[in-house]
């Protein structure tokens, strides 16, 4: 428990430093969260016998981050330009297969791009709502108002579900989580976004309780199908960065699945 706190604390620390250190400091924060996870993620899925894993996963986590890097740091890749320069890099990732002796060459090709998709893409999408009025215009607090979200609905759920819980949401992924805990984390989600549409106007009250709703979803999607995830490959954390907490994806699973919902949300309402 004392070093869950104390990472804990250390997380909150580091994330609000660079949520609120301006512009670069958060592409610096949001790029470790994206490189790490992109680690974790191609350690679960190459497999751990094949020739080259470690060159692979270097190869992979250049190929998934190269067009979001593009768009997160200078926004100057366009969206056609971007679908281009995938396909290109999954070609090159065909090549490049022809010459690292694998077994799976095409499944290895199949998790580079879904690097990209589950982990890249949607921290594109906080790049797009984090400067939606101006390219230049960074604006910190819509990134803390959507990680609040998920955290109040990640937190609500725990303490919710281990007070009343009785009723098992998907055992066979998650036998802790109950449907118990999913409302009250809904709860807690919605309350917190009306009382943020008083201190962050950014969003409208509409758009804040619509994307309350969104968190209270899609945080528990996104929390699942990472479980899902390390089921398929036998393993408990996706890594070990944070002592106590797991890796990168243990805790941006939530979020990461959430995002593109948060986005699309806010072109509709």
């Amino acid at each position: 428990m004392r070093q869950r706190t104390i990472t804990a604390f250390f997380f909150a620390a580091v994330m609000m430093g660079g949520i609120y250190g301006g512009s670069n400091a958060f592409k610096i924060l949001f790029t470790i969260i994206v490189v790490g996870s992109l680690w974790e993620l191609f350690a679960m899925l190459l497999l751990q016998d094949e020739p080259h894993k470690i060159g692979r996963k270097i190869w992979g986590t250049l190929v998934a981050t190269l067009p979001f890097l593009l768009v997160f740091w200078s926004n100057s890749l366009n969206r056609p330009g971007m679908i281009y320069l995938l396909v290109l890099l999954v070609f090159a990732s065909l090549a490049a297969e022809l010459f690292l002796r694998s077994k799976t060459p095409f499944q290895n090709v199949a998790v580079y791009a879904l690097g990209f998709v589950y982990v890249c893409f949607p921290f594109i999408f906080l790049n797009w709502i984090a400067y939606a009025s101006s390219p230049t215009d960074y604006a910190p607090n819509r990134v803390l108002g959507l990680l609040l979200l998920v955290w109040t609905n990640d937190t609500g759920a725990y303490l919710t579900g281990k007070q009343f819980g009785k009723h098992k949401l998907l055992e066979r992924i998650s036998p802790k989580k109950t449907w118990e805990g999913t409302l009250g984390g809904a709860v807690f989600t919605v309350l917190i976004a009306w009382g943020l549409s008083f201190l962050i106007k950014d969003f409208t009250l509409p758009q804040w309780l619509a994307l309350s709703l969104v968190a209270a979803i899609g945080s528990n999607i996104g929390d699942l199908v990472e479980s899902m995830l390390k089921r398929s490959v036998g393993v408990k954390d996706s890594g070990s960065f944070m002592p106590g907490h797991g890796g990168f994806l243990d805790r941006f699973d939530a979020f990461i699945f959430c995002l593109p919902f948060f986005w699309l949300v806010l072109q509709l309402v």
